[in-house]
């Protein structure tokens, strides 16, 4: 495309034509905003430590720290994306920047554990009101034949920010203290908000209906329900009542919201029966296992780096980084090749490039071979998420009507939150039960309440190790060998899985047709490029 004249792309909310400057500045602003909410989802991770230190807090009050942000943000998604819509997408993202970073300096500046807990809820409406705000900016903003690129660099900062935002975080809490966790988004969010008011124009629903007021209910019922079963149900067990309790709201909630959507069709929060549609269940689907994965895979490569391999924190993030910066250039390459080949096509190679990543490391991950026998398959896995989460979100975008994309955007945000919900309780299951199974027939001659100690994990087969003297080695080295195995575990059963979304995109995925602005995406004549 030609950079000789500007693009006359799209229009402002006061009907002014935006040029390809702008897009690139709306498309900054969204990608940095974005970026606040991602890296405040893992920062936490890191300094786990030092919040029970100087809260004085158990174990399961620093869990519930962290996990109270995303469960805040994943039941407001779908009806905070629907008001977006129809209150206006810059207002919005201008008021959930607003509470996200008041909330973020609040809990940076947290003195007890109950403060923090409030924040951290309060952060999670803002990164609700932003998160879907953001991709309905893209959409509704940019021209088809441009709006798959902005896409690819929203989706690339949703898989790999995360990753980005541990790395910062731990180097934060290295060099400083780790309440400047939260000085990292709260910058992000000062900046995305100067210019979000000079950048981002404004657009909005006309609907001549009533907000589904009980389909939200509905919907944040259902979402917080099941997400707390998933996040809750590993520590707490999955017979325990709250648990039960949980899971049976959830599912009563859900199938209210279905029923309820069906009854209002095309007035409810969202049209059920366009699951029907291959492209948005293929979308929605793909989304759904491979953020599930990647979750997962964090769960297992942090104890590796850690307990297998004593490395730091920091430098274990590090250690991360190649598999995100992956993956953040593969969802920059993947609309051009969608366009060339077609999106279900991109999908496939995708998948099945994870798939193989997943199987390099169940093959050759081991004690001894360090990080060079996993970063292979993190190099894979990470190019191939990067290829099938773009077009797998343009694919649940294009699905829903243009004055719909805030509920758009958040089907898609929601669906990454159940992934990631489902992949670490799945994969973190399979590790667990990996290592305890392994692990019995290794501890023969080792001090019975030191080997009852290191049955409970790795991090404690490390921690009790140092107290059993000549054993010390041996129990060392049968909790990181026992590791291993539950982590193979794991991986051949993620790669199972991806396997089986490869057969199930390549016969049910979207149309395997290159995009139709592929030509003039590609055409010299083109006025204007991001």
């Amino acid at each position: 495309m030609s950079t000789n004249q500007p693009a006359q792309v799209a229009q402002a909310s006061g009907g002014g034509a935006i040029d390809a400057r702008q897009l690139r500045k709306v498309l900054t602003a969204v990608s940095i905003a974005l970026m606040a909410v991602i890296a405040s989802v893992t920062g936490l991770n890191v300094a786990q430590t030092h919040m029970a230190v100087e809260f004085g807090a158990s174990q399961s009050t620093v869990l519930w720290i962290i996990n109270i942000y995303t469960l805040v943000l994943a039941a407001l998604l779908l009806p905070l994306g629907a008001l977006g819509d129809r209150l206006g997408r810059k207002p919005m993202l201008i008021a959930g920047l607003g509470v996200f970073g008041i909330a973020t300096v609040a809990a940076g500046l947290a003195p007890a554990a109950e403060v923090m807990l409030t924040a951290r809820a309060a952060s999670g409406i803002g990164a609700a009101i932003i998160m879907p705000i953001t991709l309905a900016v893209i959409t509704s903003t940019f021209p088809e034949q441009q709006r798959g690129k902005a896409i690819g660099v929203w989706t690339g900062i949703a898989g790999g920010g995360g990753i980005l935002g541990m790395f910062l975080s731990a180097l934060l809490v290295d060099v400083a203290d780790w309440r400047w966790l939260f000085g990292l988004p709260a910058v992000l969010v000062a900046a995305a908000l100067a210019m979000t008011l000079k950048s981002v124009p404004n657009s909005r629903e006309t609907s001549p209906h009533r907000f589904d007021t009980t389909g939200a209910l509905l919907s944040a019922i259902a979402v917080t329900g099941l997400i707390f079963v998933l996040q809750e149900g590993p520590e707490r067990g999955w017979t325990a009542p709250q648990t039960l309790v949980s899971l049976t709201a959830g599912l009563i909630a859900g199938i209210g919201f279905i029923t309820w959507q069906l009854r209002r069709r095309d007035t409810g929060l969202l049209d059920v029966r366009l699951f029907r549609e291959r492209t948005l269940a293929a979308g929605s689907i793909t989304l759904l296992v491979v953020f599930g994965v990647q979750a997962g895979i964090g769960v297992v490569l942090f104890p590796f780096f850690q307990a297998v391999l004593g490395w730091s924190g920091l430098l274990s993030t590090v250690a991360m980084m190649p598999m995100a910066v992956a993956m953040m250039t593969a969802s920059g390459l993947a609309p051009k090749l969608a366009s060339r080949t077609g999106a279900r096509a991109t999908m496939v190679v995708g998948i099945a490039l994870a798939a193989v990543g997943m199987a390099l490391m169940a093959l050759f991950v081991s004690v001894d071979g360090g990080y060079p026998s996993v970063l292979p398959g993190l190099l894979a896995m990470g190019i191939g998420m990067g290829l099938s989460m773009t077009p797998s979100t343009e694919a649940i975008t294009a699905s829903l009507p243009h004055q719909k994309q805030g509920v758009a955007s958040a089907l898609n945000d929601v669906t990454r939150e159940f992934g990631t919900a489902l992949g670490v309780a799945l994969l973190g299951a399979l590790v667990s039960a990996g290592y305890r199974s392994s692990i019995d027939d290794r501890l023969h001659g080792i001090p019975r309440h030191a080997a009852d100690t290191a049955r409970e994990g790795i991090a404690n087969a490390v921690e009790v190790a140092t107290n059993t003297g000549p054993h010390a080695q041996d129990l060392l080295y049968a909790a990181q060998q026992s590791f291993v195995n539950g982590w193979q575990q794991a991986m051949w059963a993620g790669a199972a899985i991806m396997c089986v979304l490869f057969v199930y995109i390549a016969s049910r995925g979207p149309k395997n047709t290159p995009s139709p602005v592929a030509a003039e995406a590609e055409s010299p004549t083109t006025t204007g490029r991001l």
